[in-house]
């Protein structure tokens, strides 16, 4: 993410300032003039491994149109103003997916300092015709013991529900991939 240059308030040109706050002194972008503060803290971010329980209990695995090369995560997206984390990943499964959600389990929650995010994932039950939204350019279907994961973000999460089933993780050789 780009960094703010420029206080929203007074338009001044933000400084790295350091200031005692409650946990000691801290730098931060901070407005020279009137005081503002940017607290750049972490994104929220809901994720899903979908389990489509009216085909065999296969994982959906999508490709972002955004991203480069063949890489196939799980859904996920942002939460909107005033949506809990569990509407928001009901949401997003429907507006990507057009699945609908039987059942959500939390699977935990994990920083990903690289986008400086917090992912909040999720186990869905789903089910239905897979119809992908514009944001989605594809979709495998993958049995759960011939799942690979990766190791940063929403790959953890992956892992864990792999675990929690009695399967052992396979993870990906990015460097190969």
């Amino acid at each position: 993410m780009k960094p703010y240059r420029f206080c929203p308030d007074c338009a001044t040109e933000l400084a790295l300032i350091t200031v005692a706050e409650d946990g000691g002194e801290k730098e931060r972008l901070r407005c020279p003039s009137c005081g503002f503060t940017h607290w750049n803290n972490p994104t929220p971010v809901v994720a899903a491994v979908i389990e489509c329980t009216d085909r065999d209990g296969q994982v959906l695995l999508a490709r972002n149109a955004a991203w480069p090369g063949r890489f196939f995560g799980l859904i996920t997206g942002f939460l909107e103003a005033g949506e809990s984390p569990e509407d928001g990943i009901r949401r997003e499964i429907g507006e990507e997916t057009s699945l609908a959600v039987d059942s959500l389990d939390l699977l935990g929650v994990w920083d990903f300092q690289r986008m400086n995010q917090v992912i909040i994932a999720y186990h869905a039950q789903a089910r239905g015709e897979i119809r992908l939204s514009p944001e989605l350019v594809e979709y495998k279907l993958i049995a759960p013991e011939d799942v690979r994961c990766w190791p940063q973000g929403t790959g953890q999460a992956l892992a864990t529900w792999l675990r929690a089933k009695g399967i052992e993780p396979q993870w990906l050789d990015l460097k190969k991939e």
